[in-house]
């Protein structure tokens, strides 16, 4: 099954390429350093390599922790951070700097992955969340690479995709050395599908340290303002018109999109952006927050957040940060690929959940209206993310653990 696999791909590299160049259009970045996407890298070989990949930029900011602990345990060492997406490298290059070696993980042809191993011969692997490519895992497991899932989720929807390709997932699915799940829910999932070593060791994204400095800025920012703040956060194609158009709270709405690529487009629908207006006008309706690595301010500049990528079947965006930083939340209906943080949050009283885009913001008018309910909400949400800290330390034990000599 492997095989076909592998031709397939073949078969696709022209579409692959072509894509590469289409999305480079708006994201330079996809032009750039392509020849590590087929295992050619100019680097030299880094002493002692414990590799990270992180998909993009959720996964490169959730590593933070983890990525921390790893090089304070083993000094020695040198972490390597891949991603696949440029949005995912330039986060890379934000929260990271020179302190570790980035590059794009190749594709799964087996020469690429091949050569990756080979220039870099990582003593362990850390794929962050649910990246499971089927060459990769095989080639690692050849290598003598021992390779883990870390923060590893499993929705539903996700297991009965696997289950449906069983004949080339569970090879790889049984070659990882451990899965550090987020959930109890989450390791059943793998353990039916065929993961040999499970832990629950909690969410890295609890662990996140936000920075104090955007807080703060994101705090003066509101008062400056002047008026309650809703916040858009992390919205996705399509949910802005939703929200907006149900929007009737007498607030300044800031949307803050998910994927740079959109900004432009989604500047058509305000009236300010923060690039070009850092103080939107007494007048503006709807501010766009154009700009990447600034949640905390975001998250500290609003009254309410509205979590995007809920409002369509999307599975949601992280609504962790939001509550650490003491934002009220509201999600909607599709938060699957964060469902045991929502439900933690639901349950502490930190976020509502709302069935659709007009109920959304109805709760959000509300809360706007109820001080006191916003308060408490932030002091449940600010007590829950304190409560489930300490995934670092269980992840750092287990991958120690496993390291090659």
């Amino acid at each position: 099954m492997r095989r076909l696999y592998t031709l397939a791909l073949r078969l696709a590299l022209p579409f692959i390429l072509l894509r590469l160049w289409w999305r480079g259009r708006h994201e330079p970045g996809y032009r750039d350093n392509v020849q590590e996407r087929f295992g050619i890298y100019s680097t030299d070989r880094p002493p002692k390599a414990l590799w990270v990949h992180a998909v993009s930029v959720g996964e490169a900011r959730a590593a933070a922790p983890l990525v921390r602990a790893l090089k304070e345990a083993l000094p020695d060492h040198t972490v390597l951070l891949t991603c696949t997406t440029a949005t995912g490298r330039e986060t890379l290059r934000q929260v990271y700097g020179e302190s570790v070696l980035t590059t794009y993980l190749p594709y799964d042809y087996p020469e690429s992955v091949q050569a990756f191993l080979e220039h870099f011969r990582p003593r362990l692997g850390v794929l962050m969340e649910t990246e499971l490519w089927p060459n990769l895992l095989a080639l690692c497991a050849s290598h003598g690479v021992p390779v883990a899932l870390a923060n590893a989720r499993m929705s539903e929807k996700s297991a009965r995709g696997y289950r449906r390709g069983r004949a080339l997932m569970a090879p790889a699915i049984r070659s990882l050395a451990a899965a550090c799940a987020q959930s109890a829910a989450d390791a059943g999932r793998l353990r039916a599908l065929g993961a040999p070593r499970v832990e629950v060791t909690g969410n890295l994204k609890f662990d996140l340290a936000l920075d104090a400095a955007q807080l703060a800025a994101g705090r003066e920012w509101r008062r400056q303002v002047g008026r309650p703040v809703l916040l858009l956060a992390s919205t996705r194609e399509g949910e802005e018109k939703l929200l907006l158009e149900n929007a009737s709270a007498d607030a300044l709405i800031v949307v803050v999109p998910r994927h740079p690529q959109r900004f432009d487009e989604v500047g058509a629908l305000a009236h300010s952006r923060r690039t070009r207006n850092p103080l939107p006008g007494s007048d503006d309706r709807v501010h766009l927050g154009d700009t990447m690595g600034e949640m905390a301010f975001y998250y500290a500049a609003c009254d309410v957040a509205v979590i995007g990528g809920s409002f369509l079947p999307l599975g949601g965006q992280n609504l962790i940060e939001a509550l650490a930083a003491g934002a009220p939340v509201v999600v909607g209906p599709s938060m699957f690929n964060f469902a045991e943080a929502t439900r933690l949050a639901l349950e502490a009283g930190a976020a509502i959940e709302a069935a659709d885009a007009a109920a959304a913001m109805r709760q959000a008018a509300a809360l706007l209206a109820n001080q006191e309910k916003r308060e408490a909400m932030a002091r449940a949400g600010k007590a829950l993310c304190e409560a489930h800290r300490g995934a670092t330390q269980r992840h750092l034990e287990i991958l120690i653990a496993l390291r090659r000599g």
